[in-house]
């Protein structure tokens, strides 16, 4: 199963994502950022506030998560 080794935040809504089999993937996050549910990740304060809960990110202010899955499949490899 695939999991978030680490996660850092970068500049304009992107992660860099550290799956555990040590691939490293830049996710944009902006793409999400037009959903009700993502409004809040908007300001760049409360995005930086992401978790890592290893199989998937959280925004626990905010109660938006997004899956590891999802975040491999919407990066780009470094």
């Amino acid at each position: 199963m695939r999991s978030i080794e680490k996660i850092v935040v970068v500049n304009d809504y992107k992660l860099r994502c550290t799956f555990n089999n040590n691939i490293v993937k830049l996710a944009d996050i902006s793409v999400y950022l037009d959903a009700p549910a993502f409004q809040p990740l908007k300001n760049k304060t409360e995005f930086s506030k992401v978790l890592n809960k290893s199989y998937f990110v959280e925004w626990s202010d905010s109660e938006v998560d997004l899956s590891a899955d999802t975040l491999w499949h919407i990066g780009i490899e470094e």
